[in-house]
């Protein structure tokens, strides 16, 4: 039986000792191989397309363009190529830009070595791997009630906005081109989702949840 070639990681740590501790680990590891380095964004995707590595090791904040950004980049141009985040950081909000970027997993840099490895792998295989910790944060961010204004529309937005400059119903449809009865069914739609009982009310909630630019 052929033996299947080892698994080629591309290593992005914008820190050298970071990038030396994990080339060493994947040196313990008979399946694992370096392909390369990379200290920030823009170089992680220029290796990818001189090394075709099979798996990415990405860190999240880098100089120039942050690992989001590299790794959307990365998945754009090398759809073959996979990307695990490997981070400090377990905030709600990256981890989901950094899935939503193509990241296959994020793991914590304080995974284990034998967890890494077994992360790597399942990368390589096209499965995702998140550490315990992030999948918790998920769980926990689902479970949270949605932010007020959430399922406002583009239109409604537009019309809450003119509302907060202290537009009347009339003055609205002027600045948008249509008729006073449509801004009044737009305000009435605008007060259920937002959950409150008047203009005023609408309003403050809009300035203190930054509901508008």
């Amino acid at each position: 039986m052929i033996a299947s070639p080892p698994i080629r990681v591309l290593l992005v740590d914008d820190h050298a000792m970071v990038r030396r501790g994990l080339a060493t680990f994947l040196k313990i590891h008979d399946d694992l191989t370096l392909a390369g380095e990379a200290g920030t964004g823009e170089e992680a995707v220029a290796q990818c397309g001189r090394l075709q590595p099979d798996v990415v090791l990405m860190d999240l904040v880098l100089p120039g363009i942050d690992g989001v950004a590299a790794t959307r980049a990365i998945r754009h141009e090398f759809p073959t190529v996979r990307v695990i985040a490997l981070t400090s950081f377990n905030e709600e909000g990256l981890i989901r830009k950094a899935l939503r970027a193509g990241a296959i997993g994020y793991l914590l840099k304080d995974v284990s070595a034998d967890e890494l490895a077994r992360a790597i792998r399942a990368a390589h295989a096209g499965r995702g791997t998140l550490s315990p910790e992030v999948a918790q944060a998920l769980i926990h961010a689902a479970g949270r009630p949605a932010a007020p204004g959430h399922d406002l529309t583009t239109r409604e937005r537009a019309v809450l906005a003119l509302m907060v400059r202290g537009l009347s119903n009339t003055e609205i449809a002027d600045e948008l081109f249509v008729s006073p009865s449509t801004i009044k069914s737009h305000v009435s739609h605008i007060l259920a989702k937002l959950g409150v009982a008047g203009r005023t009310e609408a309003v403050a909630l809009a300035v203190r949840e930054q509901l508008i630019d």
